[in-house]
């Protein structure tokens, strides 16, 4: 595995519809951006996603997106190769990759990864704080400033915005813990014990 100071980490985000009852989610917005330690931050894509499913007043309610940003969006598998541009041989970065993950499998195959989850490595690092929602440690570590002059016009539950978030976020946790000569595969699987058992009590 490769040091991360010689990565390239790409966030992806997609926001949602909104599952109905009998019904599988669907995706509506994707953001995507990239960071390096030497190239800094970049190469920021966002698209509002076609969907054939009516959005879910209760994710409208969160993200604002409605039938009127829809009416001429693209699909998503139409916007394959500007996703495969961006996540090849990139190191793929979620908060909470889950959502992520299973949207990307319009795309059987796709071989994209490694996957880092920076909601998980949030737990392992700073276990003892109340939440580790994205908007909440950005607050917290005093870099939502940040996120905005990448993102300007944009707040949270915009797809390029949480992607970019979880970019400084990231690029703040390694800072703070020295980690830049450290190989890459420290980041995939990190160690939440504390967590759970601060969690548990």
């Amino acid at each position: 595995m490769p040091l991360i100071r010689h990565c390239r980490f790409t966030a992806i985000d997609f926001e949602s519809a909104g599952a109905a009852r009998g019904m599988t989610d669907s995706p509506v917005q994707v953001g995507l951006a990239s960071w390096s330690a030497d190239s800094g931050h970049g190469d920021a894509f966002v698209s509002y996603l076609f969907t054939d499913q009516p959005v879910q007043w209760s994710a409208r309610k969160v993200h604002g997106i409605g039938p009127e940003h829809l009416a001429d969006a693209p699909s998503l598998l139409s916007l394959w190769p500007d996703l495969k541009r961006r996540l090849s041989g990139a190191v793929v970065v979620a908060h909470g990759k889950g959502t992520e993950k299973r949207f990307l499998r319009a795309f059987p195959g796709h071989g994209f990864g490694p996957w880092i989850d920076t909601l998980l490595l949030a737990r392992a690092a700073w276990p003892e704080l109340p939440q580790h929602s994205l908007g909440a440690l950005c607050e917290r570590h005093g870099l939502t400033v940040a996120i905005k002059a990448l993102v300007p016009g944009k707040s949270w539950h915009d797809a390029l915005f949480d992607a970019a978030a979880s970019l400084v976020l990231l690029e703040y946790l390694l800072d703070s813990h020295a980690l830049a000569d450290q190989p890459v595969e420290c980041l995939l699987r990190p160690d939440t014990t504390s967590w759970h058992r601060i969690k548990r009590a």
